[in-house]
């Protein structure tokens, strides 16, 4: 219990926050031309910077950052529950010994699993409020109008029931294998550089995070479409099952998606995400091990779990 209660878990779940909000700041247009790519199905897929043109030019300069506080929101608190969970389970399962990938990729699987039971309804309500008064190509998507993230709340869980606030679960559960990977490569290649030398430079960290990222990113982006479609709930689809986040609903909108599309189709907006999604965690990582490593040399501790 002393491990999972401990200053040093503390350092890191705030660290892992604060450089999940830097650098979604930073690199939030990006995100903003993903979704809309992955959502919009009758937008034609184009390079990232043509589409933040178009909504710009359509929706205004700012548009590009619509939803900013609601997502920063989500990621402050989603980041601090994995960052404080994963660095716990490692405390008490390794006890100061070396880690391993395998114990890595296990302890990374049950902190998502944690993270997403706890945080969903906060992506669920931050997802269609970055998308409210957009412009669609596509007719079958009901606009929503919500004041807030609190009107967000109630609207939803009035007009829909409360488990609405939990669509999109499942692909969810499926994705925890996202962070799970990029934590266990993101690990396993600090080990290997670390066998070399006795400390990471800014550039090493900001390159091993891109990699990992970008390598779990582009195996799980299939179920990440689907991910946000269910989370935006707004489509007039498959309405004889409403079971929204079932593993029919998730085969069932995989299999519209190909067959609209082609295989191609569950890739749609990839440029946009690897691009947001690799930098943002490259930065990410870089102020998180910069902090973590600030924190513990200013408190005069040293960092008892060994990578």
């Amino acid at each position: 219990m002393p491990s999972v209660l401990s200053y040093e878990s503390l350092v890191h779940a705030v660290a892992g926050a604060v450089g999940s909000v830097t650098a979604m700041t930073v690199f939030f247009p990006l995100d903003t031309a993903r979704l809309r790519l992955q959502v919009d199905e009758k937008r034609k897929s184009k390079t990232t910077h043509m589409v933040l043109l178009e909504i710009i030019k359509e929706e205004g300069l700012l548009a590009p950052y619509r939803g900013w506080f609601p997502v920063i929101s989500s990621l402050c608190c989603s980041n601090f529950v994995y960052f404080y969970t994963f660095n716990s389970l490692k405390a008490v399962w390794v006890k100061g010994q070396r880690s391993t990938t395998g114990k890595d990729l296990v302890v990374g699987f049950v902190a998502g699993v944690v993270n997403v039971l706890l945080t969903t309804p906060l992506w669920v309500v931050n997802t269609r409020l970055k998308l409210q008064g957009a412009k669609f190509r596509n007719e079958d998507i009901v606009p929503t109008n919500y004041k807030g993230i609190i009107d967000a709340f109630h609207q939803i869980i009035r007009d829909e029931g409360i488990m609405a606030l939990w669509n999109g679960t499942f692909p969810s559960l499926l994705l925890v294998f996202n962070p799970a990977i990029q934590f266990m490569f993101y690990e396993g290649l600090k080990r290997q550089l670390l066998k070399k030398r006795a400390k990471l430079s800014s550039l090493d960290v900001f390159i091993i995070g891109a990699i990992s990222k970008a390598i779990a990113t582009t195996v799980t982006y299939p179920l990440q479409t689907v991910q946000s479609i269910l989370r935006f709930g707004r489509h007039r689809l498959n309405p004889e099952n409403r079971t929204l986040g079932s593993l029919r609903n998730v085969l069932y909108l995989l299999h519209q998606r190909v067959k609209r599309f082609g295989i191609m189709g569950l890739y749609k907006g990839l440029e946009a995400k690897l691009l947001q999604t690799v930098l943002t965690a490259a930065l990410m990582f870089l102020v998180y091990e910069k902090l973590t490593a600030a924190t513990f040399t200013v408190m005069g501790l040293k960092s008892a779990r060994k990578h």
